[in-house]
């Protein structure tokens, strides 16, 4: 991460984990003052709480672990009705997101099987989020396999954003774009809050896992969305996947938000967030 500031490069820590079967980390920008041993137990302690929260989600709704409650929902040892209140709720969320996306985003897998793949990442990211706050992180960025957060900014008490880069489908050694994120847009005088969250979706880096209507391929190879909350931005990009450019469009008319598409030709379709 990067900030859109003419404040000079900021000094950044970061602690990472695995979870989810991706890599998260968690990064907080060093202050005027040197970084101590405390500021270094102070990160570790964040990530460790970070850590927990996504490993306990993992546990109940990965279909990868045989003796998670997605699971056992899976091969008819739990039903919907008996799954834990948590299970329930996400569930619930799930379909209310497909009737706002008109099937676009589905909780369940064409057979049938309950599958919060789609929400269960960006609904870890929101949790972990809470977390921080709730522990009094002022200044952090967030980030899960590409999906990221962030609170505050990159450096100690100014409005600069944070800088979320996304990378070319076709090399993912390199960024085809850039987005700030938090900060403010109204400079040193004050000024609203930008999109705090950009999240990705596609088959670059995964391969084709997202369902698209029908039997069809999706139009689009991968799809970048910044929103105000994580869950909007992840839900849109897996929606937009699947439902190809009629989704697109009603996610740019239906939602405040900005998006990067990249055709399964290479060519690109961008909000002016994005072009900009």
């Amino acid at each position: 991460m990067q900030p859109t500031s003419e404040l000079g490069r900021p000094e950044l820590k970061a602690k990472t984990f695995r979870r989810m079967g991706t890599v998260v980390s968690l990064t907080v920008p060093v202050g005027p003052e040197p970084w101590t041993a405390a500021a270094e137990a102070t990160l570790a302690d964040a990530t460790g709480v970070v850590e927990r929260r996504f490993g306990e989600l993992d546990a109940r709704f990965s279909l990868y672990r045989p003796e998670s409650e997605a699971s056992r929902l899976a091969r008819g040892e739990l039903s919907l009705r008996e799954a834990s209140q948590e299970f329930r709720d996400c569930y619930a969320d799930a379909a209310e997101w497909r009737l706002q996306t008109e099937g676009a985003f589905t909780p369940e897998r064409p057979d049938g099987v309950p599958d919060l793949s789609g929400l269960v990442k960006g609904f870890a990211i929101k949790e972990a989020g809470a977390l921080l706050q709730s522990r009094g992180l002022a200044d952090w960025c967030l980030n899960a396999g590409g999906d990221v957060l962030v609170a505050g900014s990159p450096i100690v008490g100014s409005r600069a954003a944070w800088q979320a880069g996304v990378v070319d489908p076709q090399d993912r050694t390199t960024l085809i774009a850039a987005y700030p994120l938090g900060g403010s847009t109204g400079g040193s005088t004050g000024g609203s809050t930008g999109p705090r969250a950009l999240a990705t979706s596609g088959s670059a880096e995964r391969g084709d896992h997202i369902w698209t209507r029908g039997a069809g391929v999706s139009e689009f190879r991968q799809v970048s969305v910044a929103a105000a909350d994580i869950l909007t931005a992840d839900v849109l990009a897996t929606a937009i996947v699947a439902g190809g450019v009629r989704m697109l469009n009603r996610a740019t008319s239906g939602w405040d938000v900005e998006v990067l598409a990249i055709r399964n030709d290479g060519g690109i379709l961008a909000t002016p967030g994005f072009r900009a």
